[in-house]
C-alpha cells in the first residue's frame, strides 16, 4: 500500500486527474474552488501538460471543446454561478459527442449567493446543464480519497461513452483536508479514432460539429445518444448501502450530507430506531436499481439535503406510493448538523406510530 498524503479536496481532484493522463487545464478563479485551479498551475507545466487561466469562464469551457476535439484529457473547474456561465459550452460538448471533466465544488445560490457550502446544483447538474436534449454521468463524492478516486477514474467513464463527466462536490468537501492514497500514474490511454488531429491523407478527416441543418438528421443523433445513455444506466449507476437490509427508515444523502446522515444514523440505531443510510455516488445515472431492492422492507424515507429539497423529487419517483417520502433541508451555505437529522428521523418514527 502506497503512503497516503494529507491533501485539500480540491488538491486531491487535481492530483488525481493529472494522474489519469489529463494534460489540459483551463479555468477561472472562484471561491471555493480555487485551490483547485492553484495546484493545476503549479503541476501541469511540470508535468508536460499546460494550465492556462481564461479571461473568463465562457472561454475557459470553449477552450475545453477544443482540446477534447482533438482528443485530449482536459478539464476545467469552477463553483456554481461559474458553473452556470459555462452552460452553453457544456451543451456544445455534450452535442458534438466528445468527453471531459468538468468540477463543481458549490456554494450557496442563487445568484452570487454566498462562498459557504452548498448542494443547489442538483438539478443544474442532472436536469439542465445547458439547452438541449443531454445528460452527463454525475459524481457525488463524500470523502477527500473518493474526490480522488472519482476524478482518476471520470475520463475513462468519459471515453468510454463520448460524453462529459461531472464531479459535483461542495465547499466543505473541496476545503476539508483528510488523508488520501493516490492512484499511479495511468501509463496507457485509450485510441481517439475521431479526434480531429490531422488525416495526412490516409482516411475521412474528422469534424467536431454540433450544428445539423437537416432536422431529421439530429433527430436521429439524439436518439442514437440516448441509445448509449440506456447503457450507461445499466452499467454506471453507484451507491453505498449502510444498515439498509433490516431498516424502518432509510436516510438518502450525497457527499457532505451523507456524513452528517451517517453520524445521525448510527446515533438513531443506538436508540433502538432500525435506520440505514443509502448514499447515491452517481446522481446521475440515480442508482434507480439500488434502491427499488430497499421497497420491499423500508416504512419510510427520508432526503436529508444541503438546499430546499431537489434530490427528494428523485427519491419520489423511485419510491412512489411504497412508503411516505420526507425532506430535511438547510439552504444559503448553512450545514445540518447530525442532531437536527436525528430529531427528523425520531419525529418520522413516532409518526409511522412505533
Amino acid at each position: 500500500m502506497s503512503e497516503k498524503v494529507l491533501m485539500k479536496g480540491n488538491e486531491a481532484i487535481a492530483e488525481s486527474a493529472i494522474r489519469a493522463g489529463c494534460k489540459f487545464f483551463f479555468g477561472y478563479p472562484i471561491t471555493p474552488q480555487t485551490e483547485l485551479a492553484a495546484y493545476m498551475a503549479k503541476r501541469m507545466p511540470k508535468e508536460g501538460g499546460t494550465y492556462l487561466q481564461a479571461e473568463s469562464e465562457i472561454a475557459a469551457i470553449n477552450m475545453v471543446y477544443g482540446a477534447a476535439a482533438a482528443g485530449a484529457r482536459v478539464m476545467t473547474s469552477s463553483s456554481s454561478p461559474g458553473i452556470s456561465l459555462k452552460s452553453e459550452g457544456v451543451s456544445y460538448i455534450a452535442g458534438t459527442d466528445l468527453p471531459c471533466l468538468i468540477v463543481n465544488i458549490e456554494r450557496g445560490g442563487p445568484g452570487l449567493g454566498s462562498i459557504q457550502p452548498s448542494q443547489s446544483d442538483y438539478w443544474q447538474a442532472t436536469r439542465a446543464l445547458g439547452h438541449g436534449d443531454f445528460q452527463m454521468v454525475v459524481y457525488a463524492p463524500a470523502t477527500v480519497q473518493e474526490m480522488s478516486d472519482v476524478a482518476y477514474n471520470a475520463f475513462d467513464v468519459a471515453d468510454k461513452y463520448r460524453m462529459p463527466v461531472m464531479i459535483l462536490g461542495d465547499g466543505m468537501l473541496g476545503q476539508m483536508m483528510e488523508p488520501v492514497e493516490l492512484p499511479e500514474p495511468k501509463t496507457e490511454l485509450p485510441e481517439k479514432p475521431w479526434a480531429t488531429t490531422g488525416h495526412g491523407n490516409k482516411r475521412k478527416k474528422n469534424i467536431a460539429n454540433s450544428l445539423y441543418l437537416d432536422a431529421e438528421k439530429l433527430a436521429r443523433t439524439n436518439d442514437e445518444r440516448y441509445e448509449r445513455y440506456e447503457i450507461v444506466k445499466a452499467n454506471e449507476q453507484r451507491a453505498e448501502l449502510v444498515d439498509c437490509d433490516d431498516a424502518d427508515i432509510i436516510v438518502v444523502a450525497f457527499g457532505a450530507s451523507s456524513r452528517i446522515a451517517r453520524s445521525a444514523v448510527r446515533a438513531a440505531r443506538e436508540e433502538g430506531i432500525k435506520a440505514g443510510l443509502f448514499r447515491p455516488i452517481t446522481l446521475w445515472p440515480f442508482p434507480v436499481d439500488a434502491l427499488e431492492a430497499t421497497k420491499s422492507h423500508a416504512k419510510a424515507y427520508l432526503s436529508v439535503e444541503m438546499n430546499m429539497g431537489q434530490m427528494v423529487e428523485d427519491v419520489k419517483l423511485v419510491v412512489r406510493d411504497s412508503a411516505p417520502v420526507d425532506f430535511y433541508g438547510r439552504a444559503g451555505g448553512v450545514i445540518p448538523t447530525p442532531v437536527e437529522v436525528l430529531d427528523k428521523i425520531r419525529q418520522i418514527k413516532e409518526g409511522l406510530g412505533e
